[in-house]
């Protein structure tokens, strides 16, 4: 950590913002394809999250 001068924080901050900008603007040009081959995702994404809680509390209980 002593070697991590100034430039490197720039350089960290910048890259930073450009690849959140790089990712908002790819999921805006691909969100009309996302509607059409991932429609029940949100059900299977709820599903994985109830297995997983509920493996979460039998493992507290037993």
């Amino acid at each position: 950590m002593k070697n991590i001068t100034t430039g490197h924080w720039i350089f960290a901050a910048i890259f930073a913002i450009a690849f959140v900008g790089f990712l908002f603007w790819s999921y805006t040009k691909d969100k009309p394809m996302h509607k059409i081959h991932y429609r029940g995702n949100f059900v299977v994404t709820l599903v994985l999250i109830v297995i997983f809680f509920l493996l979460f509390i039998f493992k507290r209980v037993l």
